[in-house]
C-alpha cells in the first residue's frame, strides 16, 4: 500500500505587492500554487498510490470566483479517474465558515465532517482514517480527545489540522500534545497547518507536518512538497519527502567584507548563488540577499543608494544554469572607518561620529532617536506592520543609524584619511 500526505496548498494565494517589484516574474509566481498541485497529482498517478491525504488549508480563504474551486476539482477528477481516493480535512483557511461557494462533489473524494470526528475505512487495504474538519476559522479546543481509539488489525491514520503545543509563526488552532496523539494507538498522524516540514515523531506513531506544497514568500524557504509513504504488512517500510515546488525561496547571506569594488561583489554573488542552487534546475529560484560585512562599498552605497542591489541584479543576468530572481537585497554593511581617528577631528566629521556614538550609547537613546526621526510616518498599513519604528529590534535601529552616518559622511567627504 502506498499513500501521499500533503497539506497547506493555499491554492491561488494572492501574493500581494508583486507588481511593485521591477522585473518580477508575476505570472510564474502567481501560478506556482496551481502548478505545485498539478505536480502532486502527477506524482500520485506515476507512483500508483492508493490514496492521498490533504490535511487542511487547500484554499487561502473564500474564492474570489469559481475558477479556484474548478481548478482544484479538475485535479481531483484526474486522480479519482485513476482509482486514487482522496481524504480531506478542512483547516482554518478553508473551514466551512470560510468557503461560501459550492461545486458538485467528486466521487472518490471524501471530506471529513466538521460536526464530529469521522472514520473512513478501506477494507481492501486494511486502512482506517480518522479526522475532523474545522467548522470555523478559530478552533481553540483540543480535537484529539474525541478521536476514537485505533481499530484492531487495521493501519490507523489520524488526520488533523493543528498547531500541536505551539509552533513559531503560526496561530494556535486545535492545540494538542504528542502524548495525546500517541494515546490513540494509531500508526501515522497526518498533520497540517505548519508550513515548515517537521517529523515530530519517527514512529509508533509516525507524526509529520509535510509543510506547505509551495512556498509563497521569502519567509517560506527551502524545498516544499509532500510525504510519500509505503506500508507493507501493517508497518511503514518507506517514508520519503518529495519536493514539488516550482518556485523555491532562499535567503542568501553574502559576505562583502573586503570586497574592493562592485565587480568583485557581483562575482561573489554569482559563486554563492551557484552553490545554493547547484543541481536544482527546472524551477525558479527566488532569492532574498542579505549583504553584510565591512567594506568600502558601504561608502559607495551611501553616495548612490541602490548601487549594490543593481550589482546583484547584474549578477543574475550573467548567471547560467538556473533561473534566478532576486526578490530583495537587504544591507547590513559596516564602513571601514577608523572611529578613533574620526573622533579626534575638530570638524563636522568629528561631530557626526560623536553624535552617532552618543545616540548608540544605549538602547533607550537609540529608540528615542528613531522615534523622533520616523515617528511622523504615522500608522502603517497591516502589510508594513513589521516596519513600525516602535516595533523594530535594536539591531535594526543600529543598522538604520549606521546607514545615516555613512550617508552624511559620504556627503561630507569624511571617509578620506580615516578609512582603515
Amino acid at each position: 500500500m502506498k499513500f501521499i500526505h500533503a497539506a497547506d496548498l493555499h491554492i491561488d494565494s494572492p501574493l500581494r505587492g508583486l507588481n511593485g517589484y521591477e522585473g518580477a516574474p508575476v505570472q510564474e509566481l502567481r501560478g506556482a500554487t496551481r502548478r505545485a498541485l498539478s505536480a502532486l497529482v502527477d506524482l500520485a498517478i506515476e507512483q500508483t498510490v492508493d490514496f492521498v491525504i490533504l490535511a487542511g488549508d487547500i484554499y487561502d480563504g473564500n474564492w474570489a470566483d469559481f475558477r479556484t474551486g474548478l481548478f482544484f476539482r479538475d485535479q481531483m477528477v484526474r486522480m479519482t479517474r485513476e482509482g486514487i481516493r482522496v481524504y480531506i480535512v478542512k483547516g482554518n483557511h478553508d473551514a466551512e465558515s470560510q468557503i461560501t461557494k459550492q461545486l458538485p462533489p467528486v466521487d472518490g473524494v471524501h471530506t471529513f465532517k466538521s460536526s464530529a470526528v469521522e472514520t473512513f475505512t478501506i477494507d481492501g487495504l486494511g486502512v482506517a482514517l480518522h479526522g475532523r474538519s474545522f467548522p470555523n476559522r478559530a478552533v481553540p479546543e483540543d480535537l484529539v480527545e474525541h478521536y476514537p481509539d485505533a481499530i484492531a488489525n487495521m493501519f490507523n491514520i489520524g488526520v488533523l489540522h493543528t498547531s500541536l503545543n505551539g509552533r513559531g509563526g503560526h496561530d494556535v488552532y486545535a492545540p494538542t500534545t504528542v502524548d495525546a496523539l500517541c494515546a490513540r494507538g494509531y500508526d501515522y498522524f497526518a498533520l497540517g497547518h505548519v508550513h515548515a516540514r517537521e517529523v515530530v515523531r519517527e514512529a509508533h506513531p509516525r507524526i509529520v507536518y509535510p509543510g506547505n506544497l509551495q512556498g509563497r514568500h521569502a519567509k517560506e524557504t527551502g524545498p516544499k512538497g509532500c510525504e510519500l509513504v509505503t506500508v507493507d504488512g501493517g508497518a511503514i517500510t518507506s517514508a520519503q519527502f518529495v519536493p514539488l515546488d516550482v518556485v523555491r525561496w532562499h535567503r542568501l547571506q553574502l559576505d562583502a567584507g573586503g570586497a574592493p569594488d562592485l565587480n568583485a561583489l557581483r562575482q561573489r554573488f554569482m559563486k554563492a548563488a551557484g552553490e545554493l542552487v547547484a543541481g536544482e534546475h527546472g524551477r525558479l529560484h527566488a532569492l532574498r540577499v542579505i549583504v553584510s560585512g565591512q567594506t568600502e562599498l558601504h561608502r559607495v552605497e551611501a553616495e548612490q543608494p541602490g548601487t549594490i542591489a543593481a550589482a546583484i541584479q547584474a549578477g543574475t543576468q550573467d548567471f547560467e544554469g538556473a533561473d534566478l530572481w532576486v526578490e530583495e537585497v537587504k544591507l547590513d554593511l559596516r564602513s571601514p572607518l577608523d572611529r578613533d581617528a574620526a573622533l579626534k577631528r575638530e570638524d563636522a566629521v568629528g561631530e557626526v561620529v560623536q553624535l552617532v556614538d552618543e545616540i548608540a550609547s544605549s538602547e533607550e537613546h537609540l529608540r528615542a532617536w528613531a522615534l523622533a526621526q520616523l515617528g511622523a510616518l504615522g500608522t502603517l498599513p497591516p502589510g508594513l506592520a513589521d516596519c513600525d519604528p516602535a516595533a523594530l529590534p535594536p539591531e535594526a535601529l543600529r543598522a538604520l543609524l549606521a546607514d545615516a552616518e555613512a550617508t552624511v559622511l559620504a556627503h561630507l567627504g569624511g571617509m578620506e584619511g580615516i578609512a582603515r
